[in-house]
């Protein structure tokens, strides 16, 4: 996942007009206008004009592959607070990451969740209607490992760190799993993928093999700097960032710097140097 990742932020970094900007704030805008329309319409007919349908999409209503994502939760006014938290921590996700990542992880998600859709339709015939829940829920995670330590007033009452707040939502993810019928039981799990793909290298790393060793290292960085100089030296770059792969060679206006939370003495540009994955090995 690293390597993708990689990938990815070189992609937006040589693309920096790539993605939607405060695309969140359109996504709760869209959420508010049919949470209001849908208040009105009583019969239903907007919402079901809107959600995901394989069999309507395969006679030519392509724009349900996008809307279905737009359509609340929840029409009581406790959408209210979701639509807040929604645009809260995808705003957030945007500035950490930029427009153009964010936008990715997003669509990536749906593209996930429509894919699943489909499977289903394809295996079992049956015309299913899949909606986005999980996919906003699974951003709380992103946020969680990214600020885990961030407080917010959880029903706007009660201060609670976001990782804690993120077990909440984990065990209402496995309530999904548990209680739902195959095979809707696996689309928590579907917009968990996403997660992982973005955020999941602390996962990943638990089943390395190099982590079955639990004594400590101690890490000489002097020496590990003068290691790096040396290898360095016979390299066309003085510094290489960790995760995107640029060089100062090919970005001589870029600053490079090295975190000393890492194990080891690994560099990073400035814009990852407060947004990565540390290394534990």
């Amino acid at each position: 996942m690293k390597g993708l990742m990689k990938k990815i932020d070189l992609f937006c970094y040589r693309h920096p007009r790539f993605g939607i900007r405060n695309l969140m704030l359109y996504v709760v805008i869209a959420n508010v206008i049919i949470w209001i329309f849908s208040m009105m319409d009583t019969s239903g007919l907007l919402v079901s004009a809107l959600a995901f349908s394989p069999a309507m999409i395969m006679k030519g209503q392509v724009w349900r592959l996008v809307t279905f994502a737009l359509i609340p939760n929840d029409f009581s006014w406790l959408a209210l607070i979701m639509f807040y938290f929604y645009y809260f921590i995808g705003n957030t996700l945007e500035a950490q990451w930029g427009p153009g990542k964010f936008t990715i992880y997003f669509f990536t998600g749906i593209l996930l969740t429509v894919i699943y859709g489909f499977i289903i339709y394809f295996a079992t015939g049956e015309n299913v209607t899949v909606y986005a829940e999980y996919i906003y829920l699974s951003m709380f995670f992103s946020f969680a490992t990214i600020f885990p330590d961030t407080v917010v007033l959880f029903m706007f009452i009660i201060p609670m760190k976001m990782k804690w707040l993120a077990y909440i939502d984990a065990a209402f993810f496995l309530y999904g799993v548990f209680t739902m019928q195959f095979p809707m039981n696996l689309l928590p799990v579907v917009a968990v993928l996403n997660y992982l793909i973005f955020c999941g290298d602390w996962l990943f790393a638990l089943f390395r093999p190099s982590r079955v060793s639990t004594k400590a290292k101690t890490i000489n960085y002097k020496r590990a700097a003068r290691k790096i100089n040396r290898e360095q030296n016979s390299a066309p770059y003085t510094r290489k960032c960790a995760v995107c792969g640029r060089t100062d060679a090919e970005y001589p206006d870029l600053e490079f710097r090295y975190c000393s939370q890492c194990v080891g003495y690994h560099c990073f540009c400035q814009d990852h140097i407060n947004n990565h994955v540390h290394f534990t090995e």
